[in-house]
């Protein structure tokens, strides 16, 4: 069967449930919106690919069962109600119905800070599922402690959209470790998903239909290389972990991609960099009361009105630019090559390629976009060292559980 596989870690809430719920939209309908090739990224908009899927395998990689049941038991209810919205349409023809009956959504649980139980999981998974055709790199924290309510007042007088685009008010803990003794943020973020990868990646390459086997990496307006200091790679001495892990995972989804799409000899697993723009989630709840949460979406829809195209707000809307990624033919899909630096300016960026960001209009219609990714010479050679180290790690905790290392 040619049903996807799909894996989204951090389903149960944010973004990430978000995406389940445009993935179980768009399925339900026989011609999903969001597999069409429109966009000026495409390098094919009249490919045509019937997207229609009979079924749906979704797992919710959930570091708590009890927030992952109940995150389950709201997408089925959810589905249902699709269904009969489906169902009263004018020349309805059963598909939401079959695609309901052959729809499976399962928890496991994973804890990224505890490679231990990352490991476990992909074994479960490789053990229950004949390949995974999509794994989502949802889930993500953030240290933040406090607010620097005089350098959000600066922000905010110097460039209001900006402030709640990529915020630079954000007190962030220093020095916090995982269980695993390695920077919490950066296990959390980057090197957990990275072993997740590693340790699934034969499964994935097992999807070989046409459509192929995706990773999604989640990044962020606020990834920023300025923040990052290569010899402190576990970002534990930084005072701005959240940005730095974002710009590695950047680094890191780039370079995977190209390798990949260079040394396949089947179907390549394409890696793609996605932003869901701003929306109200939970990873800064902490610093914030009733009424502060209330004027941060009051800011939300402020920005949005003064013309900000990342003010998506909801997780539904956010979920635009990776739900479009899983279902979208490969073959619009833009390729990335080995890109030629300059050695005499190792410092001297250039464009490699893009990310894929969700954005929408002044009234909150969403489409998908893209922003530059752009390296130098000095950035090829720290995501060389990074992945070096996540190899060198994940080797290690592979021969310590007795692991064969692939």
């Amino acid at each position: 069967m040619s049903w996807p596989v799909i894996i989204v870690t951090g389903a149960n809430s944010g973004v990430g449930l978000g995406i389940c719920q445009r993935l179980l939209v768009q399925l339900i309908s026989k011609s999903p919106t969001d597999a069409q090739p429109h966009y000026n990224f495409h390098v094919q908009k009249t490919t045509t690919s019937d997207a229609s899927l009979d079924g749906l395998t979704l797992i919710l990689a959930c570091r708590s069962r009890q927030r992952g049941e109940a995150a389950r038991d709201q997408l089925y209810q959810f589905s249902d109600e699709q269904v009969r919205h489906q169902e009263i349409l004018p020349g309805y023809d059963g598909h939401a119905e079959t695609f309901r009956k052959h729809l499976t959504i399962v928890v496991h649980t994973v804890d990224l800070s505890r490679i231990q139980t990352v490991c476990r999981f992909a074994d479960e998974v490789i053990k229950t599922y004949p390949y995974v055709s999509h794994l989502i790199c949802n889930a993500g924290v953030a240290s933040f402690v406090s607010i620097n309510w005089l350098l959000a007042l600066k922000q905010f007088t110097m460039n209001w959209v900006e402030a709640v685009t990529a915020p630079i008010f954000y007190t962030q803990e220093v020095g916090q470790l995982s269980q695993d003794g390695l920077g919490w943020v950066w296990q959390c973020n980057v090197f957990g998903h990275y072993v997740l990868f590693r340790s699934l990646k034969s499964h994935l390459a097992k999807y070989q239909t046409s459509t192929g086997a995706r990773v999604i990496w989640m990044s962020s307006h606020e990834s920023n290389p300025i923040y990052y200091d290569p010899t402190d790679w576990q970002l534990v001495k930084t005072a701005h972990s959240y940005e730095s892990s974002k710009f590695q995972m950047d680094l890191i989804a780039h370079r995977l991609d190209q390798v990949s799409l260079q040394d396949s000899d089947t179907l390549p697993t394409r890696h793609m960099i996605v932003l869901p723009g701003v929306a109200g989630t939970n990873i800064a709840s902490a610093l914030l009361d009733t009424f502060s949460s209330l004027c941060m979406f009051f800011a939300f829809y402020l920005a949005r009105f003064l013309g900000s195209p990342y003010h998506l707000i909801t997780g539904f809307k956010a979920a635009i630019s990776a739900v479009h990624l899983c279902l979208v033919p490969l073959a619009c899909l833009p390729t990335v090559s080995l890109t030629e630096f300059d050695d005499s300016n190792p410092t001297a960026t250039v464009e490699v390629g893009f990310r894929y960001v969700s954005e929408c209009d002044r009234w909150g219609k969403e489409r998908v976009g893209t922003m530059k990714l752009t390296r130098s010479k000095e950035h090829n050679n720290q995501c060389d060292d990074l992945l070096e180290h996540c190899d060198r790690l994940f080797t290690a905790f592979c021969e310590a559980e007795g692991r064969p290392v692939h």
